[in-house]
């Protein structure tokens, strides 16, 4: 995907398009972090391991700040810092921070994980939104990106928790689209499908080998970089053009729950 001729970023010479990127340690948060640096944006990546943030810096140039996006103080000092690095303005929110832990069924639920889905992907979302977004309003060309999944979007079994954390986030993408309706807001969501990146399997499943089972004869699932591609064009292409909401799967994949896998690959 190319975003050359969709680009409505400043002309040369003009300031740069600014971005607060959650979840910017690893996988498809820190893809993204690296795909709008070489799109010549200013990017303030954040996440809660500061040491990984640290090395995305030396490698990119951009800003980093370790935060917690389900603490009150953290989300605070990242608006401030946002404020110091930037101004009053800010261009973009892109929320990453999230993910999914475990595959329990419903009658076995594991409540502490859930309580732990739902404040990372929903009430994180909610927080940092909440906190930029009067800078994003007063950009004048501002937009609030939401990376859900299609388990937002599809039930599976095994999925309940992070369906319905991820069901909440697009919930709150959809009704602030409403709420900023007649704004120069635009409210995008990416909802990925399979994604292999180092960390999000292992993290929801605490075991390397079950991780790497997900993929098995899977041909070609998406890469963190894949998904940055789609976040660029949509945060690059003209500001009239909304992108409400992008599914994005590998070919291999149909649904949530069904994935072609071909033994021998």
């Amino acid at each position: 995907m190319t975003t050359a001729n969709a680009r409505s970023g400043p002309a040369e010479g003009a300031s740069r398009l600014t971005a607060v990127v959650t979840g910017a340690s690893s996988g498809i948060g820190r893809a993204t972090a690296q795909r709008l640096v070489a799109d010549g944006w200013e990017v303030l990546a954040v996440a809660r391991r500061e040491e990984r943030l640290q090395e995305l810096a030396a490698e990119t140039g951009c800003a980093v700040l370790a935060v917690d996006v389900t603490d009150d103080e953290s989300v605070a000092a990242l608006a401030r810092r946002a404020q110091e690095l930037f101004g009053p303005t800010l261009n973009a929110i892109v929320h990453v921070a999230g993910g999914a832990l475990g595959v329990d069924p419903v009658a076995e639920a594991d409540l502490g994980k859930w309580q732990a889905m739902y404040d990372r992907n929903v009430l994180g979302a909610l927080r940092v939104t909440r906190a930029l977004l009067p800078a994003v309003r007063a950009s004048g060309r501002g937009d609030v990106l939401f990376v859900t999944s299609v388990a937002g979007h599809e039930a599976y079994p095994g999925g309940s928790g992070y369906n319905a954390a991820k069901a909440g986030e697009h919930m709150l993408a959809r009704t602030l689209r409403l709420e900023l309706n007649g704004e120069r807001v635009r409210v995008i969501e990416v909802a990925p499908g399979m994604v292999r990146t180092e960390e999000f399997s292992l993290v929801r499943l605490g075991d390397a080998e079950a991780a790497d089972a997900v993929y098995d004869g899977v041909e070609q699932p998406l890469t963190a970089a894949d998904c940055a591609d789609v976040i660029s064009y949509a945060l690059n292409a003209p500001h009239h053009v909304n992108l409400d909401l992008v599914t994005v799967r590998p070919l291999a994949q149909a649904a949530a729950h069904q994935v072609a896998r071909h033994q021998g690959l």
